[in-house]
């Protein structure tokens, strides 16, 4: 049995609240992506969220920055090439690898396999009421990101969802 602790009560009330907010997830490719680029978002608690990005033709195709998260980067399936400012090579990583995109990084990156990529993003925002990640373009869109399709999971199913 595990060892009881005298917690001030308002740690106390703190803790109980933070362990409401526990979320398991399972993913599961979505079945008949129509478009090039769909994201599943995994979940979200505090100051962190979960998405699988399911790219099948380009990727995050113009070169940009984060001012509110940073984001851990992992592929799951197939390939990608991370781009810097004046399209410098930051990596190209396959299954299980990746890289960390600090806040204020400018980044790229394509898919550069022969098969879809399947790759996994972290984001640790600055605050656990950020909306948004502060996404700041550095030149034109050359595919716009809002078209994808965006999933989101829900028990035991991943379901297309709404439009915002």
């Amino acid at each position: 049995m595990a060892q009881a602790y005298d917690l001030a009560p308002n740690l106390l009330a703190r803790i109980e609240e933070a362990e409401k907010g526990i979320k398991s997830y399972r993913y599961a490719k979505p079945q008949g992506i129509a478009s090039g680029k769909a994201r599943i978002e995994l979940g979200r608690g505090g100051n962190i969220r979960g998405i699988i990005q399911v790219v099948k033709e380009g990727g995050e195709n113009n070169l940009h920055y984060h001012t509110d998260a940073d984001s851990l980067w992992m592929v799951l399936k197939g390939r990608v090439k991370f781009y810097g400012v004046g399209d410098e090579l930051l990596g190209e990583f396959g299954p299980h690898e990746g890289i960390i995109t600090p806040a204020y990084t400018r980044y790229w990156f394509e898919s550069s396999g022969d098969e879809e990529l399947e790759l996994l993003q972290v984001g640790a925002f600055s605050g656990p009421d950020m909306k948004s990640s502060g996404r700041t373009d550095c030149e034109d869109q050359r595919y716009q990101i809002t078209s994808g399709e965006r999933y989101v999971e829900e028990g035991d199913t991943i379901t297309r969802a709404r439009k915002r």
